[in-house]
């Protein structure tokens, strides 16, 4: 098993990035280029081929017996097609086919990237060991994926554990998805910096206005900045109990760019948790931060595409980025 090798895809709005990944989650060679995002499909498509151009050049693709592919979504598994919302040339594009006709008739197996940043923490980070788990992606935008009674579980069409469109705020403003009051209308890192801005939040002399200044501010104890993210962490909280009430997961993983905000964002949220996971059965519910960081994406395609039934691949061995 430590020797199988596969190619990994980690497609998103800013970036396309791919690797070969060995049997213990090693990634063994790199290749990235920007994502193309406001061009038309082919063009996107163009930038996916070149990733996997490069791959094949290092001696060791002859050797790979599948592609994993995260992509963000919404996806279609089941019809091998995607349509990332942050990628209007991409509109049920059968990405699957196209893949597998560059990559020589290799299996592809595809998923969203909330699903393929489940099967690395699962696989190799803060939710192995644990049978049921919600791990979420909090950056640009806020996905998740689930893992149910030991395996991963990315519903028929590989969106499941979808947690950015949870509603939280029933008469709250209108996310771009068409419902109110999403968690990632409220708990993304664009949102987070819209609202402090919103509310009197002045960016400092450089100007930036991102989330990761507004965390800045908020450790350096502007009342503005961190109630912008308490009010982040009360929607994650709430997204996670009605999660966990449903599915009765007992660990919630916690990545992305937002994140790193670490206790500016962890400690409202473990606080806004007990207000929220309150029946008996979830009050021991875990919230921690996530271990496999900007490689989660690649490493839970390769899980993927190890383990398309969803089953948990296991390795003895740590992971280490070459």
């Amino acid at each position: 098993m430590q020797n199988d090798l596969v190619a990994a895809l980690d497609i998103g709005g800013t970036k396309i990035a791919g690797a070969l990944v060995d049997g213990t989650g090693r990634l063994l060679a790199r290749a990235q280029r920007p994502t193309p995002a406001r061009e038309d499909g082919d063009t996107v498509m163009a930038a996916v081929a070149a990733v996997l151009g490069e791959l094949a050049q290092d001696a060791r693709w002859s050797a790979a017996s599948a592609v994993g592919i995260g992509s963000a979504g919404p996806v279609d598994a089941s019809a091998g097609t995607v349509s990332p919302v942050n990628v209007p040339g991409w509109r049920d594009y059968p990405l699957v086919d196209r893949v597998r006709e560059v990559a020589g008739g290799l299996p592809v197996t595809l998923v969203g990237d909330g699903v393929a940043m489940t099967a690395a923490e699962h696989w190799r980070g803060a939710a192995r060991g644990h049978t049921n788990a919600l791990c979420m992606v909090v950056s640009t935008g806020v996905g998740g994926g689930l893992v149910l009674n030991g395996r991963l579980h990315p519903g028929p069409t590989g969106n499941a554990g979808h947690i950015g469109h949870i509603s939280v705020d029933l008469d709250g403003d209108a996310c771009p998805c068409g419902a109110r009051g999403c968690v990632e209308r409220i708990a993304s890192g664009p949102n987070i910096a819209r609202r402090a801005l919103e509310n009197g939040w002045l960016p400092g002399p450089d100007g930036d206005a991102t989330a990761a200044a507004v965390a800045r501010a908020a450790t350096a104890g502007d009342a503005l900045a961190q109630a912008s993210f308490d009010r982040a962490a009360q929607a994650l909280a709430a997204g996670i109990a009605a999660t966990a009430t449903l599915v009765e997961i007992d660990v919630a993983v916690i990545g992305g760019g937002v994140a790193a905000a670490g206790e500016v964002l962890f400690a409202p949220l473990r606080r806004a948790l007990g207000n929220y996971a309150t029946l008996s059965f979830v009050q021991e519910l875990a919230v921690r931060p996530a271990q496999t960081g900007t490689d989660a994406g690649l490493i839970g395609a390769a899980a993927a595409a190890w383990t398309p039934s969803g089953a948990v691949r296991e390795s003895a061995a740590e992971p280490t980025a070459s």
